[in-house]
């Protein structure tokens, strides 16, 4: 089974990861806001942290694929090959008849795939393209955008391009035109990898509404909690709900858990306010409790899915689907100044190999105390450059296989 994911702390088997690259260093202070970031990580310090982060993984008899070889793996295949550098071209909004061809031919000169799909990452400046290149009046203007193709600083964060959904994977329609080139990766693994490409989809990336894996959270078997967030839209947990109780074969899906957090960039996702560490316990952003809607969908007895609104606190909706006392561990400790900065800096979004057990960042002391407090053992990562891209180790890890 190459996917096989129905919890957030059953023990991790496979997960894929992405280590940054020279897509880090084709930033710009000018260019941040396009390019989602709110600053520039070093990138030397950052791939020395991502391999620590991997380490631990390795450590913990977790298999790690990385994202990079397993698409080049995908495109292996020579007419697979140049139909991925043409939709990338399309995708990069590369338009000009002239300078379509040039890109084309500047991709198709790579012969080494691993580093075709790390220069796709890594971007393309205009003065890289060979010289005498014909150019239209775009490019010869003297503030000319210095790209050709938008690099993708985003990618190390592999979890929201697409979800491990019990056996199936969301290939997801990301919020951002920036953000949403990153699926093609795990469009062509999922559709030409030869360990991947006979996977169900649950979700596609051409549907109408955004959806992010950060805002999907596997509780167990039978029930999803997704965020309508800043990034998921309320009408994509519908298509997706539709699709597991109508399409998907042998779904076990049974409800969906709908929850409305506030539409703002430090809440980007249900993941950076909310996730599981243990059977029983979580780790929650205490700013979200009070304003917190919870909707339950389940499948409709007239082949439409049935949506209601849940009552009473988070612990209780909790404690009922999940059939047992459950524990809140507030992000800070409670303190606002406190929380506020570590949910920040990703206090909040762990990575749970195995239950009571999981990976965090170290800068969160006041919240990486609690959880110790609370009996949860802790593998800390350094994270002085890769939390400047506003994700955790939950947002730089996909599992593909838990226990």
């Amino acid at each position: 089974m190459s996917i096989s994911v129905k919890s957030e702390i059953s023990p991790l088997k496979k997960v894929l990861v992405h280590r940054p690259g020279k897509e880090l260093e084709n930033m710009a202070p000018e260019f941040l806001e396009r390019l989602l970031f709110d600053d520039i990580p070093y990138l030397k310090r950052a791939q020395e942290e991502h391999d620590a982060f991997a380490q631990i993984l390795k450590d913990n008899g977790v298999e790690v694929v990385y994202l990079h070889e397993l698409a080049s793996v995908a495109i292996a295949d020579s007419e697979i090959r140049e139909q991925f550098i043409h939709q990338f071209i399309v995708e990069a909004g590369i338009k000009h008849p002239r300078l379509k061809e040039t890109v084309y031919q500047f991709l198709n000169e790579i012969k080494n795939n691993e580093a075709l799909i790390r220069k796709t990452m890594a971007g393309i400046q205009r003065q890289e393209l060979p010289e005498g290149t014909a150019r239209g009046l775009a490019e010869l203007a003297p503030n000319a955008y210095p790209f050709v193709a938008d690099p993708m600083p985003n990618l190390y964060f592999t979890r929201d391009p697409f979800a491990s959904i019990g056996h199936t994977a969301s290939i997801n329609k990301m919020y951002s035109v920036m953000r949403d080139r990153e699926a093609i990766y795990a469009d062509y693994i999922f559709n030409y990898h030869p360990d991947y490409k006979g996977i169900q989809k649950s979700y596609r990336r051409y549907f109408d509404f955004s959806i992010e894996g950060g805002d999907i959270l596997n509780l167990d078997e039978t029930t999803l909690a997704i965020g309508i967030s800043q990034r998921t839209q309320a009408e994509a947990i519908e298509k997706l709900a539709e699709e597991l109780f109508f399409n998907v074969k042998d779904n076990e899906i049974e409800t969906i858990l709908a929850f409305d957090i506030p539409k703002i960039r430090a809440y980007m996702h249900l993941d950076t306010v909310f996730t599981q560490i243990d059977h029983d316990k979580f780790t929650v952003h205490p700013q979200i409790q009070e304003t917190l809607v919870v909707f339950e969908l389940t499948k409709g007895a007239d082949g439409e899915v049935s949506i209601k609104e849940e009552k009473g606190s988070l612990e209780e909706i909790l404690e009922k689907h999940l059939e047992c006392k459950i524990t809140l561990i507030p992000c800070g400790g409670g303190d606002y100044i406190t929380s506020q900065r570590d949910q920040w800096n990703d206090g909040s979004n762990t990575l749970c190999i195995r239950p009571g057990e999981v990976i965090v960042y170290g800068r969160n002391d006041v919240t990486n105390a609690l959880l110790e407090e609370h009996g949860i053992k802790l593998h800390v990562i350094p994270c002085s450059e890769l939390s400047r891209g506003r994700g955790g180790p939950r947002c730089m890890s996909m599992p593909l296989i838990r226990e």
